[in-house]
Formats: structure tokens, C-alpha cells, sequence
């Protein structure tokens, strides 16, 4: 009789030792999924810092450009003014040997 009840317990003790070996394999999987999102975070957050700094870089230089622009824009109004004035004025007129003798 003793023979007969031997097989139930051990299929009991083999899947209690299986049962354990995936507790242990899920809590290995659980720590490594905790990591990994906390990597991923830690990552998510400095490529928003990172994505912040070129945008305040970008919209800085987009400053210095429109400044730089509005500079060359007046500077460019006053050759205008200047190339006009000076093509609208008559030259004085010159001293010619007909003009002299008179």
C-alpha cells in the first residue's frame, strides 16, 4: 500500500518546487521591469530637459535674428535714403571755359 501512495507526493513536492521556481523567475522579471521603467523615465525626463534647452536656445537665436534683421533692415532703409538724395540733387555746376568767359 505504501508503494501505491509514493507518486502523489512526489508530483505534489515536484510541482510545489516548479510553483516556487516561477515565483522566483516572476519576481526576477518584476525587479527588472521596475529598473527598466525607472531607466525609462530617468530618460524621458532629461530628454524633455534637453528638448526645453534647444527650444529656448531656438527661440533665442530666432530673437537675435529678427534684431540682427531689424539693424540691417534701418541700415539698409538709410543707404537708400543717402543712393536717393544723391541721385535726386543736381551736381554743382562746373567751371567750363564757356561757361567762365560769359
Amino acid at each position: 500500500m505504501a508503494m501505491l501512495n509514493w507518486r502523489p507526493v512526489v508530483d505534489y513536492e515536484l510541482r510545489e518546487i516548479e510553483f516556487d521556481r516561477r515565483e522566483i523567475e516572476f519576481e526576477k522579471r518584476k525587479i527588472a521591469h521596475e529598473q527598466r521603467m525607472k531607466q525609462l523615465r530617468s530618460e524621458d525626463a532629461q530628454l524633455r530637459k534637453d528638448d526645453e534647452q534647444r527650444k529656448i536656445a531656438h527661440e533665442q537665436r530666432m530673437r537675435q535674428l529678427k534684431s540682427e534683421t531689424e539693424r540691417l533692415d534701418e541700415l539698409n532703409f538709410k543707404i537708400d535714403a543717402l543712393l536717393f538724395s544723391s541721385s535726386t540733387s543736381s551736381p554743382p555746376p562746373q567751371n567750363t571755359p564757356n561757361n567762365s568767359e560769359g
